[in-house]
This record gives structure tokens, sequence and C-alpha cells, in this order.
């Protein structure tokens, strides 16, 4: 029996089990020109202006732009301050009176405190009123009047003269004044009162608007939000009298024209009604 070949499995099992070594990853380039051999080439061909490298991060949207606030709609909360330093007696004086409760209930008003300022808004006048009668009701919540301040109060014929002796000669401007000046018990020539309640350009359908709505209206500034404060209601009025002073004065000389022209041809009338009114007795010279 003829001998086997020996096996060559063993030296090809061998030869298998021989592991290769493993390959070393190559490093990664740090520049473009590893990667691409005509990087360089490109490059210097470009203008120097030129930047070939990462884009540039483009800067993030501006917000939209917000729509700016409604003028009527904002709130108002400008502090009315006087616009000189001057606190002489003006050609214009505004005028405003707190009130107190006296007589059966409190129902009865009767002045407590009066204030006057120049067209500047200066105070030129301010004091507190002690009334003839006994207090009932002192109506702090809105007079801003307490018990304490007539310990330094003055007597109502005291400021009755002062104030008449300001005001003589004067414009006066306030709101609602015919109250003012009721309870001063003083009148005053109706050509030189500037009332902004009864200014027919300030109404609204025909009604009067209160000094209040007025100083947000023209002025811009809140007035009145708890205790009345007389200094600042006359300023109000006198600022929202100079806002509109021009056209005030004009309006009235134009008023006081056309009441002249229908005078004037109501007396001319009348004479014409005379002369063929045989009645009418004729006076012989």
């Amino acid at each position: 029996m003829a001998a086997e070949p020996p096996s060559s499995v063993a030296p090809a099992t061998a030869a298998h089990t021989k592991r290769t070594p493993k390959r070393k990853p190559k490093a990664k380039s740090a520049g473009p020109s590893a990667l691409n051999p005509n990087w360089a080439q490109l490059q210097s061909k470009l203008p120097a202006s030129t930047f070939l490298g990462k884009r540039k991060r483009r800067p993030a949207p501006s917000p939209p732009p917000q729509p700016s606030p409604d003028p009527d709609a904002a709130e108002v909360s400008v502090k009315l301050e006087p616009t000189s330093d001057d606190t002489s007696l003006t050609k214009a004086l505004a005028l405003d009176c707190e009130m107190v409760g006296v007589g059966a209930g409190g129902s009865k008003s009767a002045l407590a405190r009066v204030t006057l300022v120049n067209s500047f808004g200066n105070v030129v006048y301010d004091e507190y009123v002690r009334p003839m009668e006994r207090i009932v009701d002192y109506r702090t919540h809105i007079s801003g009047i307490r018990p304490k301040h007539m310990n330094k109060a003055k007597d109502f014929s005291v400021v009755q003269k002062d104030v008449a002796e300001l005001i003589t000669g004067r414009v006066l401007v306030g709101h609602a004044l015919h109250h003012d000046l009721k309870v001063l018990l003083l009148g005053h020539p109706k050509k030189d009162i500037r009332d902004t309640s009864e200014y027919e350009v300030f109404r609204r359908e025909g009604k009067r608007r209160s000094l209040k709505d007025l100083a947000a209206q023209e002025l811009s500034v809140k007035i009145q939000q708890q205790e009345h404060c007389p200094i600042e209601d006359a300023r109000a009025a006198m600022f929202i009298y100079k806002k509109h002073k021009k056209g005030w004065e004009k309006n009235r000389k134009d008023q006081f024209r056309f009441k002249n022209k229908l005078k004037k041809r109501g007396n001319k009338k009348s004479a014409e009604g005379n002369e063929k009114d045989p009645n009418v007795p004729t006076v012989l010279l």
C-alpha cells in the first residue's frame, strides 16, 4: 500500500492564523492644501481680499419693530409744574376753591381754601379759610381739608377782601367759576372771565366737560385722582387757557362784534318804526 502524502492543511492554517498588522489611520491634514494639492495654487490666483475658508455666521435676524403706542391710549403721568420762577401778579390769574359742608347734614357749601396762580402757574395766594358756620362735613376725600387745617385758617372776611383786591381789573381763569365766586360772595365782569367749562370748543355734544377730562386731553396729565389740590386745578385751567388763548380771544372779539351789530340793527329798526307810527308824539324844538 502506498503511503499518503503529507497533509498541507497545517501550514495553510498557520499561514491564515498569522495576523497582518493594522494600518494606522492617516492623520487629518490641518490645512486645505493637504486635502487638495491645487489649493495653494488656486489661492495664489485669487485677489488678496478674497478669503476662502469657513462661511461666516449670519447675524441673527433683528426682532420686528414694535408698534408705537397710541398717545391717546398711553397712560398720562406728567406732573404740572410752573413754566417760570416769576411769581408776579400777571394780567390773568387762575382761581380755584375747596369747600366743606355746613348747615343741616353738611349739604351747604362753605369756603375752606382758596388759591390763585399767575399765568406761569406760580402760586400768588393760597390760604385756608375758617367758615362763618360750623363745619359739619369736611369732605376730605374730595377737598383734602382736615380739622388741623383750621388751626391756621384765616377769617372769611379777610380772605374775601384779599381775593377781591387781587382779581380786580384782571382776567379770571378757572373751571366752573360761578361756584368759586358764589362761596366767596364776589362778582366779576363777564368780559374778564375765561371759564374752561363754558368755552364752546371744549364741549362734547353740547355738554360741559370736567376739568379732569380736559386736563387729560389738552395737557396729557392726570389730576384729581384722589383728593383735589386747588393749586394743581388752578394750574390746569390756566395752562389750558394759555394753550387756546389766541383762538379763545379771537372768538370773544368776533362774538362782541356780532352782538354789537345786532344791537345796532335792532336800534335802527326801532327808530324807523317810531318814525312811521303816528301815535308817537313829535318833539318840537
